[in-house]
């Protein structure tokens, strides 16, 4: 034990170099940020498990669905191009509870929808929650961070692992018992609850937005700070482009692994959301050991592992002759995705502070919600599974990424 706390001690010193560790690391705001999170992924998941049935009930075919779930993706960018300046306005953590009240209030939508056009509406509105309520998340992370002064980011993100998780987890064991529309509308309303409790947590001590800051006096420009300018900017946008390349993979596993299963693997409704639910259970697990991981082995180094291990774990679960070697698979892709994307986040803002958050968080969510449809145009022109082994690629490209940013 005594050996214990002198290692302890010593990370913490490593961590907090200009001082003392904040006296109180899970503080209220911490814990509702996270319930934030968790709950974000359980919409979200809580959605994925359903596209099955919903594929069925608008009776589309891959790509019909693919331009269907491209409506997630127009919403949340056309979202994420403006809630930058609502959160200087509001303030990031009031716009985290209203984006969050609009995902939830969108989930039973798509269960009411019969033909591609009216799906595609209603996920245009669930894409515009879901992309607001992550940039807006991010940002209060980002300042949690710094307050906390403790590398903490890898934390939040295994929250929103969780509620994957548990979203997928419980579709599973809805799926044979109540119809899409109960069960989204279950799952909405489970998201508003939360939300009001969390939020309540959240906003207790909230500040306004930047907009009430002092503005520094102006001083002149000198050719070494804009070549630093420059080159932060460069860092943010590889950190960017990383953290796409990790969510291109999470984004395509989220919407198709459970039609690989049931189609290609020949799984039951049941094995196939236990599918996801793996793959989100080994990302839970990846990031709550990412604060330890990345301290011992180092971010970049981090990074480059999971790239690998990922692409490897893809290419088993794409080709897999069976159900279990496919669940191993996709486990060892939630294992290798799970901290490459909070780190590439938090390296993004180390690098050029919020603005460089707010890019490399819709360089990466973007990736998330182009994957779908990319893989949906593939599986049609090839197959599914081979349009799968793109996630390996992108998994690869993203440690690649990492190492050439660490070396600018």
């Amino acid at each position: 034990m005594p050996l214990l706390n002198k290692t302890h001690a010593r990370s913490a010193a490593q961590l907090h170099p200009d001082g003392p560790a904040a006296p109180r690391v899970w503080s209220t705001a911490r814990i509702a940020l996270t319930a934030f999170f968790a709950v974000d992924g359980f919409l979200f998941a809580a959605w994925v498990v359903r596209i099955p049935d919903i594929r069925a009930q608008v009776g589309a075919s891959h790509s019909a669905l693919g331009l269907a779930l491209l409506c997630i993706s127009a919403g949340a960018v056309a979202t994420m191009s403006v809630v930058g300046r609502l959160c200087v306005r509001y303030g990031s953590r009031r716009v985290t509870v209203a984006s969050l009240a609009v995902l939830g209030l969108a989930l039973p939508l798509p269960a009411h929808a019969h033909s591609v056009f009216s799906l595609g509406a209603a996920l245009l509105l669930f894409g515009a929650g879901y992309g607001a309520a992550n940039v807006a998340m991010n940002s209060v992370a980002v300042d949690l961070v710094a307050e906390l002064r403790r590398p903490v980011m890898p934390s939040f993100h295994a929250g929103y692992s969780l509620g994957g998780l548990l979203g997928a987890a419980v579709g599973g064991l809805l799926a044979g018992r109540l119809t899409a529309a109960w069960a989204l509308a279950f799952g909405g309303a489970l998201g508003l609850l939360v939300t009001a409790v969390a939020g309540a947590a959240l906003l207790r001590g909230a500040t306004p937005g930047a907009v009430a800051r002092a503005v520094p006096p102006v001083r002149p420009v000198r050719p070494q700070q804009v070549t630093a300018v420059r080159t932060a900017r460069m860092l943010v946008v590889l950190l960017g482009l990383t953290a796409m390349c990790s969510s291109y993979g999470e984004g395509a596993l989220a919407d198709w692994t459970t039609l690989h299963l049931t189609d290609d693997v020949h799984a039951s409704a049941g094995i196939a959301a236990g599918g996801y639910a793996a793959f989100a259970f080994a990302m839970t697990a990846g990031r709550v050991g990412g604060t330890w991981l990345s301290i011992r082995l180092g971010q970049t180094r981090l990074i480059l592992l999971g790239g690998l291990t990922a692409g490897g774990g893809m290419l088993t679960a794409a080709l897999a002759p069976s159900v279990p070697v496919a669940l191993a698979g996709l486990t060892l892709v939630g294992l290798g995705l799970a901290n490459i994307f909070p780190l590439a986040i938090a390296q993004a803002g180390a690098a050029g502070g919020p603005q460089g958050v707010a890019t490399a968080s819709t360089l990466g969510y973007a990736g998330m919600l182009i994957g779908p449809p990319v893989i949906g145009f593939l599986a049609d022109a090839a197959s599914l599974p081979t349009a799968l082994t793109t996630v390996a690629a992108a998994a690869a490209l993203a440690g690649v990424l990492a190492r050439t940013a660490t070396r600018r």
